[in-house]
């Protein structure tokens, strides 16, 4: 049998709800129309809110004049069309971005290692980003102009994968807690060094490393934007595409090799396309954590385990989780902004200890 041919499965050593989870029966298309209007409406807010806020009906029309010129005579001051388009626009494409990898990214990598705690960061790309990143902030500075730090970063977390596929070998590829046990071991590693950095970096340039390390969208611009659009649309197809064997990986390796899956190459695979999401994600909005292991599990609670459906619905759901957090940290200490990695953390860990409590209750 064909590994396409899999069987949908449930969540990977994950608390499944009771019974079939709702919708899991009916199509995807109404729930993904309403996410979808649900994450235009998210965007909208996050361009209209800020320390300077800007009517929703003027917003609307900046960025329709934008793809149809002339539609809305231009009766708006030209100092909040920079605000709409230059600063706050390319700010909710990069969240939507952001959100949508790291939450398809954290889909497969839980069901690949069947680590209901497995996220994009488990596999220490967000620490070798920050190794990079450290060394541009406290070392050598912008030689490459403003394309240094997400350049350094995204080479320090393929570096990371690197580091941790050689790692594995051939062999260990096939053992999913050695994934675990080694991505752990790479990010304490990169982390000892990126410390190493900041003790022997100028000092001065501290808040920079910490604030980057808490993450954040701010380095948003349509410039760059294309990268990490590029590799989110490209491998967020490429995991969908893979959805019925990630759903036979998630069974288990002798089932899913029984299926005609090749375990150890599939996980490699999977592996690096996750990195390499996390990669151009985290070289533009540093480290932010809990997207991807917060929102797989919300996705699997309304639609079941089956990754054909978790996959889209995590996209769009982590996209709205993370415009709208964006919003929350520009707005809970205006007009200053609060790193939106300190946010998700607040909201990741209070839905665990949550979900830990209802579970001692029962």
């Amino acid at each position: 049998m064909a590994a396409d041919a899999v069987a949908p499965a449930g969540p990977p050593a994950a608390e499944a709800p009771a019974g079939r989870a709702p919708g899991a029966r009916a199509g995807l298309g109404a729930p993904l129309a309403l996410l979808a209007a649900a994450l235009a409406g998210a965007m909208l807010a996050g361009v209209a809110a800020g320390a300077t806020p800007i009517d929703p009906w003027d917003v609307w029309r900046i960025l329709a004049n934008r793809a149809w010129p002339d539609l809305y005579a231009p009766d708006w001051p030209l100092a909040r069309e920079r605000i709409v388009w230059e600063l706050r626009a390319p700010r909710a494409v990069l969240g939507a971005l952001a959100g949508a990898g790291l939450a398809m990214a954290g889909t497969a990598l839980q069901a690949t290692t069947r680590n209901a705690l497995a996220d994009p960061f488990l596999l220490g790309v967000s620490a070798g980003a920050a190794l990079g990143a450290v060394a541009v902030i406290t070392q050598t500075g912008d030689v490459l102009g403003v394309h240094t730090l997400p350049l350094a970063a995204f080479a320090g977390g393929l570096g990371s994968l690197a580091l941790l596929v050689g790692a594995l070998g051939r062999d260990g590829a096939g053992a999913p807690e050695r994934v675990v046990l080694a991505g752990v071991a790479v990010s304490f590693i990169l982390m000892a060094a990126t410390n190493l950095l900041i003790f022997l970096g100028d000092q001065r340039a501290a808040h920079a490393v910490v604030f980057w390390m808490l993450g954040g969208l701010g380095r948003a611009s349509w410039p760059v934007l294309w990268v990490p659009g590029l590799g989110v649309a490209v491998g967020g197809l490429w995991l969908m595409a893979r959805a019925r064997t990630l759903n036979a990986l998630s069974m288990g390796d002798e089932t899913a090799a029984a299926l005609g899956v090749p375990v150890a190459r599939t996980r490699i695979e999977i592996l690096v396309v996750s990195a390499l999401i996390t990669s151009l994600l985290v070289a533009l909005t540093g480290a932010i954590g809990f997207i991807g292991l917060v929102v797989p599990h919300l996705a699997r609670a309304f639609v079941g385990g089956d990754n054909r459906r978790v996959l889209p619905v995590a996209a769009l759901g982590g996209a709205i989780l993370m415009v709208a957090v964006d919003v929350g940290a520009r707005l809970v200490v205006a007009p200053q902004e609060a790193p939106v990695g300190v946010l998700t953390g607040a909201i990741g860990g209070a839905w665990f200890l949550w979900l830990t409590a209802r579970g001692a209750a029962r």
